[in-house]
């Protein structure tokens, strides 16, 4: 197939229209795939609105896509048609450099955005490199499983990478990406603390496995929380007492940031010095990552808390993400037919 239905962003910040799109003939290694079910993301919106100076128009958005397997090309290795797959934030990489060849593809300085000069998955069908579309396991939830390809594998990365069963876990932010985290980090046995600066989500956090919970706007409350933190994760977008969260560390803590925080973060230089504490961040994950992160999910039955729109009310669904009342994913449903 080369032409496609697709819902398009002709400028910055403009309502989507739909428009029909020549993809032109299938690259040798690249995957075509109908799209069944696609995921809103807050990194749609910030593209959207070229919140980050990188986006270019017209854009087809959506990096949370879920479907099956249309087309493949003459060397796209490991896939079949009619197999279902997802296709997260990336939808190619050079495969040869050094991150690439040591399974860190998301590493690459040529990783190809699916979102920016590419065509997401707001669409009938798109198309991806085979190595990053990725298999999804049989007894994954498929409907709900497209915000995993991207919050879900931010989120997951840090935890497999930095925290053990025994670890005490913070995660800053009960939102999108944050109520995946508790999720993630409970079912990997973690005492988990959420923050969270609503005191409406309280329940609902502990309900998503958090065993404490304390408000990310009362540094007195984060104070008492001093040296017991292993790893704390932030995940949302805006300025915090970093001193105070700092402080939440243990010894040899890890504050990890995955949230797009725009304004320089004010650190102090010696309690990260005296604590041996450790300030980082990442993005999603490689293929390989990401397949772990699926199985992880289908083995626990972690799914997002979501929330379904048909495609065809996407300027809807992104009124909805943008006035920060979804709860706590959108998943936009394939309606083009």
């Amino acid at each position: 197939m080369t032409t496609i239905d697709a819902w398009v962003a002709a400028s910055k910040k403009s309502k989507l229209t739909r428009e029909q799109i020549d993809l032109g003939p299938i690259g040798a290694e690249e995957v075509e795939v109908a799209v069944e079910h696609c995921g809103i993301c807050h990194s749609d919106l910030s593209v959207l609105n070229d919140d980050w100076g990188v986006s270019s128009y017209p854009a087809v958005l959506g990096h949370e896509a879920v479907g099956r397997v249309t087309a493949v090309g003459s060397a796209a290795k490991g896939l079949k048609v009619g197999q279902r797959v997802g296709i997260g934030w990336n939808s190619g990489s050079c495969m040869h450099c050094r991150p690439c060849k040591s399974g860190k593809n998301q590493l690459c300085s040529q990783a190809q955005p699916t979102i920016i000069g590419h065509r997401g998955g707001f669409a009938s069908h798109m198309r991806a490199h085979w190595a990053w579309t990725i298999p999804l396991p049989e007894n994954l939830n498929v409907a709900e499983s497209g915000p995993l390809l991207c919050g879900g594998i931010t989120v997951f990365n840090p935890i497999a990478m930095y925290a053990q069963p025994t670890s005490s876990v913070g995660i800053v932010g009960i939102g999108g990406l944050g109520h995946m985290g508790v999720k993630f980090a409970a079912a990997y046995g973690c005492e988990v603390t959420a923050f969270t600066s609503s005191e409406s989500k309280f329940d609902e956090a502990r309900s998503f496995g958090a065993t404490n919970v304390v408000s990310s706007r009362d540094s007195a409350a984060i104070s008492q929380l001093a040296g017991k933190l292993d790893l704390l994760i932030v995940t949302v977008n805006v300025s915090l007492d970093w001193p105070a969260l700092l402080s939440a560390l243990a010894p040899n803590g890890r504050l990890h940031v995955v949230g797009a925080v725009l304004e320089p973060m004010s650190i102090p230089a010696l309690p990260l010095i005296f604590g041996q504490k450790s300030i980082s961040g990442s993005p999603t994950g490689s293929p390989v990552d990401m397949e772990v992160m699926l199985e992880f999910a289908a083995r626990h039955n972690i799914t997002p808390q979501t929330e379904h729109y048909p495609m065809s009310q996407i300027n809807e669904a992104f009124e909805r993400l943008e006035s920060g009342k979804a709860r706590y994913r959108i998943i936009l449903d394939s309606d083009f037919n």
